[in-house]
């Protein structure tokens, strides 16, 4: 039998496909000929045969030599790397003995509380543990939800609160965003920021030698121990030599979205020594300075960006919208403070702030914000965490919209999320120009105490 999914569609018949949200909207139901267990149980089966082709140990062997596929190219990983990596997995125990990936790995991804990398391996954290997750693990196969069984998160009447109505329709209004870009300006932070940190690798080689087992079954030769390193040594190239041309101007045009002419200009600015370095490594050069390249443009996005509000809102309807299909598994026990029965968290640090939020003295209502309240930004649309009423006289800031991170670390928060948090806070500060005081203040938080610095000061 071969299942079909449509897309749902809005009134208008626009697809409901926004990357926030389409997992929450778009469900596939399938409705089994045989017992939900029984179903589940084979369909578990089919999917670990499927993977079983896949590598089944996290070794430091297994990430030596694998490509890190990211934005602005791929990056090998060094022996180097590949030994934090592997040490990362044993210290915080997500590997066992035998490099088996364990349960406490996928039980710390879900709750969003996976312990930091090697500081030489945040900038590539979505690609490193891309790569664990590509390692076969039964802990890792899906878990399927019984349809069948009742579920209901209904809004309540903390919803209904004057307090919370309020700080809805100052917070609701949605706005297009501007910027006005200064090429000129832009090219000089781009020469600055390639001056101060751009450094490139130089190509290097391993050279392994080893011999081979006197008796080799089966198995080693499949898992790949059937010999035995004698000897490993790592070359370093003093420039690259090949006869393969790059397009250095078009490679990191394509990258940063900017003209070729601005790219040249920028190229062209930076001192020599460091250009230099284009013929040690060019395709390291290549990622690199793109990389660079975009952090200054954002950066400078983000300096001219101005928000325009407009007369549309967000309906009230976007909160009932996101009853349907709610992962229950995720669910808190049933609260008193919140706009819905229950919280459904993403992570361990939401269901921690949502357990203070709800026992605090100080707050009077608040709400999760559902997955279609976004804000435009020149990165990609922000979808915020949560609004919050607090008793009046409690605390200096009334109403607050706050954002839960794991970790307040400059170099814990990607780019990306540090520019979204940037532009919030100008959105936020054009509408505190149009609402009466009290203000809505943004800000973001790593726990309730953190949260209660920011609305007392």
């Amino acid at each position: 039998m071969r299942a079909g999914l449509r897309l749902a569609v809005d009134r208008f018949g626009d697809r409901l496909d926004h990357p926030a949200t389409v997992h929450h909207i778009n469900i596939l139901s399938v409705i089994a000929s045989e017992s939900y267990t029984d179903f589940v149980g084979g369909l578990q089966k089919e999917i670990a045969e499927s993977l079983s082709a896949r590598p089944r140990k996290a070794s430091q062997a297994y990430f030596a030599g694998k490509q890190l596929q990211t934005p602005e190219g791929p990056v090998p990983v060094t022996d180097q790397m590949a030994t934090q990596i592997h040490r990362y997995l044993i210290k915080n125990d997500y590997i066992d003995d035998s490099d088996q990936i364990t349960d406490v790995y996928y039980a710390a991804k879900a709750d969003g509380t996976l312990a930091a990398l090697h500081e030489d391996l945040v900038l590539y954290q979505a690609e490193v543990f891309g790569l664990i997750d590509s390692v076969y693990s039964d802990a890792a196969l899906p878990k399927f939800e019984d349809g069948r069984k009742p579920k209901r998160n209904p809004l309540n009447d903390n919803f209904h609160k004057g307090a919370f109505q309020e700080l809805w329709s100052r917070i609701n209004r949605k706005a297009v965003y501007r910027v006005e870009f200064d090429t000129a300006e832009l090219i000089q932070k781009c020469i600055g920021g390639l001056n101060r940190e751009l450094r490139v690798t130089k190509l290097q080689y391993s050279v392994q030698m080893g011999i081979q087992s006197d008796q080799v079954t089966d198995e080693q030769l499949r898992d790949g121990t059937g010999f035995s390193i004698t000897r490993n040594e790592t070359v370093k190239a003093a420039s690259a030599r090949s006869s393969v041309k790059y397009d250095l101007l078009g490679k990191v045009s394509e990258a940063t979205d900017l003209l070729r002419q601005t790219v040249a200009e920028i190229l062209a600015g930076i001192e020599p020594a460091i250009f230099d370095q284009y013929r040690a490594n060019p395709e390291h050069f290549i990622s690199e300075a793109a990389r660079l390249i975009k952090e200054q443009k954002a950066g400078h996005l983000i300096e001219q960006l101005v928000y325009d509000p407009i007369d549309e809102r967000y309906d009230a309807d976007i909160f009932t919208a996101a009853e349907i299909g709610q992962d229950f598994s995720r669910a808190t026990e049933r609260l008193k403070n919140h706009v819905f029965d229950y919280c459904i968290t993403d992570s361990g640090v939401e269901r921690a702030f949502v357990g203070e939020l709800d026992t605090s003295a100080e707050v009077e209502v608040y709400a999760k914000l559902p997955r279609g309240f976004l804000i435009p930004t020149p990165v990609g649309d922000y979808n915020l965490d949560w609004a919050i009423v607090f008793g009046a006289g409690a605390v200096k800031h009334i109403y607050f919209v706050a954002e839960t991170k794991g970790s307040m670390s400059s170099l814990a928060l990607r780019d990306l999320e540090r520019a979204k948090i940037d532009c919030a806070k100008k959105f936020f500060a054009k509408l505190a120009e149009s609402n009466p005081t009290p203000k809505v203040r943004y800000g973001v938080a790593d726990n309730y105490n953190k949260l209660m610095e920011i609305v007392t000061t």
